[in-house]
């Protein structure tokens, strides 16, 4: 037992130090002065908030955040009500309809979202949705819903059923039932899902690349990408909007950390 803890706390410390490695890479990178070619691995000798300022301005990263967030909100809160609707019959009512949405939610969870960008960009472009902010919201929404529904679903199922039978029979419909009695029960798994897809538009990057091609509408992952061109790049400029990007990412982690948590480890015992 002694030599698993021992095994596990040096594969922890090994996956921490690959995670860190890159941050560490950026931090040095954005911290450097232009002039300054030594090793990417050495830290600055004489550090300096230039490139920080630099991409602020000419990657329009106000902006840019500003898109980001307006697109990550409105699908993250999307996803959590769709998805907590959708799950809670899945979950209490067993049929055979409950059982093929549930295979279907599955099937649909295993197909590559690149595999289906060609056909997706034809749908939208007819549809008017191609640089706005509902048509993005859209395939952002519909692309996160397959794993919010299964997490949600995996998790009412180990809320009790009696509860619902007592809301019933204090007089609760189903819809009443649903919000009076299982919604309130949902926070850990709600948290969960609001960081992961709300991490996941965060960062997304290729369908805003095909979706968002008005300038006026980048998001922080595209404003990044604009400091790589064909005939040039500026390493130490794409680092510092990196790391800002991560910024916002961060702190929604440590506010929601112990939900976030608790919705995974219980999802997984159910």
């Amino acid at each position: 037992m002694y030599i698993r803890k021992i095994l596990l706390a040096l594969l922890g410390s090994v996956i921490a130090v690959v995670h860190a490695v890159p941050l560490y890479i950026a931090l040095t990178v954005a911290l450097k002065p232009a002039r300054d070619l030594s090793s990417r691995w050495r830290p600055p000798k004489s550090p300096t908030l230039e490139h920080f300022r630099f991409a602020w301005a000419e990657g329009d990263l106000l902006r840019a955040f500003a898109n980001t967030l307006l697109i990550t909100s409105a699908t993250a809160l999307l996803v959590v009500v769709v998805s907590a609707i959708a799950a809670y019959p899945i979950a209490r009512i067993r049929s055979g309809v409950s059982t093929v949405a549930t295979n279907a939610v599955l099937a649909v969870m295993m197909i590559p979202s690149l595999s289906v960008i060609v056909p997706l960009y034809s749908v939208m472009n007819r549809l008017g949705g191609i640089n706005t902010y509902w048509g993005i919201i859209l395939v952002l929404t519909t692309g996160s819903l397959p794993l919010a529904i299964f997490l949600y679903a995996n998790f009412i199922k180990a809320v009790p059923k009696e509860l619902d039978e007592a809301a019933i029979v204090d007089g609760c419909g189903a819809v009443g039932t649903f919000l009076r009695v299982v919604l309130p029960q949902l926070r850990p798994v709600t948290a969960t899902v609001l960081i992961l897809k709300g991490l996941g538009a965060w960062n997304n990057y290729h369908f805003a690349l095909y979706f968002l091609q008005k300038p006026e509408l980048r998001t922080v992952t595209l404003s990044i990408a604009g400091f790589f061109t064909e005939y040039s790049s500026d390493l130490n400029a794409a680092s510092a909007a990196a790391l800002l990007a991560v910024l916002p990412v961060l702190a929604a982690f440590m506010l929601l950390q112990k939900q976030f948590i608790a919705g995974l480890t219980d999802g997984a015992v159910k």
